[in-house]
């Protein structure tokens, strides 16, 4: 799945080099419409290559590719509370949630286990992702 975004390199006002990106979204579609009024536009494989050639896509063809993505494309369920915390790593974090509500589930616990890491050393490079 391929998102729309636009990125640009560019000299701040202290002449250092800045890196800047976004994500450009449009209306939500009737499946996404309940969680919140937009979304990502995602682009389709199809697409690819009319989004990527910004030196010979006209305005008008790439807005044109700005649309809600079709209703069967996602799908959206209810998921634990612990995706709400960025130290949670685990595969039953997208898990749909159980309706039964109460106290924390096995699939919720599972998904609090992190796998522990070395720290990573910092190479004073600043990064997006």
């Amino acid at each position: 799945m391929a998102f729309a975004g636009l990125w640009e390199a560019w000299t701040g006002p202290n002449g250092e080099e800045m890196e800047s990106a976004a994500v450009i979204t449009t209306l939500a579609n009737r499946t996404l419409q309940p969680i919140h009024e937009r979304m990502p536009v995602i682009i389709s494989p199809e697409a690819f290559h009319i989004w990527l050639d910004c030196r010979s896509i006209d305005a008008d063809s790439a807005a044109a590719i700005i649309a809600p993505a079709p209703e069967d494309l996602l799908e959206a369920y209810e998921v634990s509370t612990v995706v709400n915390r960025t130290e949670n790593d685990s595969a039953a974090l997208i898990e749909p949630r159980s309706r039964s509500g109460g106290a924390p589930s096995e699939r919720d616990k599972a998904a609090r286990r992190v796998p522990k890491t070395k720290p990573t050393k910092d190479d004073g490079q600043a990064s997006l992702f």
